[in-house]
């Protein structure tokens, strides 16, 4: 397989395991100042973590999730805008669902019915594609004729063609090519392209931003999914998204 929202802190108590306004009092009545009481705590938050490691993957997704937010907040134009036709959808959709994806990826090819069918169901919903091939030649080749579809207007007819022939190879991607009507003179130019070049780099840069682990990789209002987490979570991110916004 192939770069989520914070939550509000619990109060100081839930953090101590409920003990922390007690201590704090005892402390304070016997005459223990307040260095001494902040060492205390975190005596007791450490002994509790120890006690309770089943805590701490959950710490760590809450962080991860916090901070993958602000990645997406400080770019947000830059990953919700698309390169040329890389889209469908609602132009002026009110949640836009991201996916990083390379055509070489299985997970990217399950995940194309799902993201097809949030499509047909969500008549608010805009979708965009953003290149990013990690997986070898065959997923640069098809990358840059999968960038000149976007450029003439031909990126679905493409996208979907290539995907449902399997992996890609020089004839796959050639069939596919063909079949959507990818003028071969679009594929030429786009092959010297600066600013194609530049929409697969700053891809690369956004995901090693978002830390994405691989492809498929979708971002949605503040969160960052990554895997082929299956049509009801997509569709649950969208909610929640959507949510946010109202």
């Amino acid at each position: 397989m192939a770069a989520p929202s914070g939550t509000e802190a619990p109060p100081r108590e839930a953090r101590l395991g409920g003990w922390g306004v007690p201590l704090a009092a005892a402390l304070i009545g016997a005459g223990i100042g307040g260095g001494a009481i902040y060492a205390a705590s975190g005596h007791i938050v450490r002994s509790y973590i120890l006690d309770h490691p089943e805590l701490l993957p959950e710490a760590m997704t809450r962080l991860e999730a916090r901070e993958a937010a602000k990645v997406v907040q400080a770019n947000r134009a830059l990953i919700e805008t698309p390169f040329a036709g890389a889209w469908a959808g609602a132009g002026n959709g009110d949640v836009t669902l991201v996916e990083f994806f390379d055509y070489a990826c299985p997970y990217c090819r399950h995940s194309n019915g799902d993201v097809d069918r949030l499509l047909r169901e969500d008549p608010k919903l805009k979708v965009v594609w953003r290149e990013w091939p990690v997986l070898g030649p065959d997923s640069e080749a098809a990358a840059q004729v999968s960038l000149a579809a976007a450029a003439s207007g031909r990126f679905r007819p493409f996208h979907d063609a290539l995907f449902a022939a399997g992996r890609p190879s020089a004839e796959s991607v050639a069939r596919a090519q063909q079949t959507a009507g990818v003028p071969a003179e679009a594929v030429a130019r786009i092959r010297t392209d600066a600013a194609a070049h530049a929409e697969v780099e700053r891809n690369r840069q956004l995901a090693t931003a978002l830390r994405a682990s691989g492809t498929p990789t979708f971002v949605v209002g503040d969160r960052v999914l990554q895997g082929a987490v299956g049509y009801e979570a997509l569709r649950k991110a969208v909610a929640e998204a959507r949510k946010a916004k109202a």
